[in-house]
């Protein structure tokens, strides 16, 4: 009987995103066959995880935030605000992108992962403009995808990310995904006239949430005009011989509704209402935030997608992204990434997010040598938090086979190498994972 069950599930398993409800009294992770139904009336059986093949998370993504190669890195290198690199030597992320794009094809990865950021002549996060990046990269693909982490959009009139945006999604066939984030880098996002979250944090979310209601506006009405407290559109002005009163976005994205992705960072409550009020779907992880998976974060989720009406199991609507190194042991893998580990904190720690650290500790991270005496957080502290997946390729997929038996709406993770691994290193871990891990989730 089980068998004839099990060939009737693969032959007629559910769309990807299609919410599927435990039936009543079932726990979510069953020793034998975990029975759920689908709508109403039609039965969907699921072996339990501990077997040879694994189900639910089926795609995969990888985050390149836009650094170069560097030619020193760790704590005993060159300090971050030392690095000044050449021009030739920043526009070489453009090379190191289509490189790893080219890989994450072969092996059948569904989503590349950039993110937006101007000024750093550093060489950690140089990629400015990510939709004409990826009109071009699609046209060297078939099949990845480009996901936007993120468009940040204080740094953008509204209406011109949503027209770029749009260009994009019909230029590409539908490859590029949207995502919208608020700019912590006070030197990239106060420059173009807006505070940064750090300068202030009340304006920056204030302008950020209007933004995203316009843009939403002209993603989804045929026509639209806006009054709110930082933007009025359209002016009300002469044209042709009538007075403005509604625009119309030209062209509009031709797949509606448009795919969106925004970063749980705070992940305040505030935050994810205004959230789901839009559809927007959440990244926990990856980049400068920490990844890995946060269980009251995601449990809160869940609870606000609730709170509308949609009733999810855990981890539905989300990406949960990780820092990765694979090698033949876990002390291996260890020793080759603590490098990078620390070049990755030295960029981001003096930005806020690795927390509780003090001043001292933290000034002590552009001192060279100094940083190892300074009590910072280990690599080792952050695969214990989760946040890092390190060692032989069944030890990564025994950790991916946990977090799906925890979160069992989660159909998708990004995987990565932080900033400051060289390409020679992300494209061997992209390998890796794309040959020894991801075929025992992947159908």
């Amino acid at each position: 009987m089980e068998a004839v069950l099990w060939r009737l599930l693969c032959e007629n398993r559910p769309k990807a995103g299609l919410k599927v409800n435990l039936t009543r009294n079932q726990s979510p992770v069953d020793n034998n066959l975990c029975l759920l139904k689908m709508g109403k009336d039609t039965p969907i059986v699921r072996r339990h995880r501990k077997t040879e093949e694994y189900e639910m998370i089926t795609k995969f993504g990888s985050l390149f935030a836009g650094h170069v190669d560097f030619d020193d890195m760790g704590f005993d290198a060159t300090p971050v605000n030392d690095r000044r690199l050449s021009d030739e030597k920043l526009a070489g992320v453009f090379d190191k992108a289509e490189a790893i794009i080219l890989k994450m094809e072969e092996l059948g990865y569904d989503t590349f992962w950039s993110a937006e950021h101007h000024f750093q002549h550093e060489g950690y996060e140089c990629i400015p403009n990510l939709l004409m990046m990826y009109v071009h990269m699609a046209h060297l693909t078939k099949n990845l995808k480009f996901g936007c982490g993120f468009n940040v959009n204080p740094m953008w009139h509204p209406l011109r990310l949503a027209e770029d945006y749009a260009t994009a999604d019909i230029l590409t066939g539908g490859r590029v995904i949207f995502g919208v984030g608020r700019g912590y880098h006070s030197r990239e996002v106060d420059t173009f006239g807006v505070p940064s979250t750090l300068t202030d944090n009340d304006a920056n979310r204030e302008i950020f949430e209007e933004q995203v209601e316009i843009m939403m506006k002209a993603f989804n009405e045929e026509s639209f005009s806006h009054e709110g407290k930082h933007y009025k559109l359209p002016p009300e002005v002469p044209y042709r011989g009538y007075t403005l009163k509604e625009l119309t976005l030209v062209p509009r994205p031709r797949n509606l509704p448009v795919e969106t992705w925004q970063p749980m960072v705070s992940a305040s409550q505030r935050a994810m209402d205004f959230m789901v009020k839009h559809s927007i779907k959440g990244i926990i992880g990856g980049g400068a935030a920490a990844g890995g998976a946060q269980d009251q974060v995601v449990r809160q989720w869940r609870d606000t997608l609730a709170k509308s009406g949609q009733e999810t199991e855990l981890g539905a609507d989300l990406t949960i992204g990780f820092s990765m190194h694979i090698a033949e042991t876990e002390e291996k893998a260890i020793a080759e990434a603590r490098p990078f580990f620390e070049e990755n904190m030295k960029m981001f720690a003096p930005l806020g997010f690795v927390r509780g650290l003090s001043d001292d500790q933290i000034s002590n991270l552009g001192q060279g040598s100094k940083a190892r005496s300074a009590g910072l957080p280990t690599l080792e502290d952050g695969i214990k938090a989760g946040s890092w997946l390190c060692g032989p390729p069944e030890l990564v997929a025994e950790k991916i086979d946990d977090l799906q038996n925890r979160y069992p709406g989660l159909e998708q993770i990004n995987v990565g190498s932080v900033i400051g691994t060289p390409q020679s290193v992300v494209l061997d871990q992209l390998e890796r994972f794309g040959k020894e891990v991801m075929p025992k989730f992947k159908k």
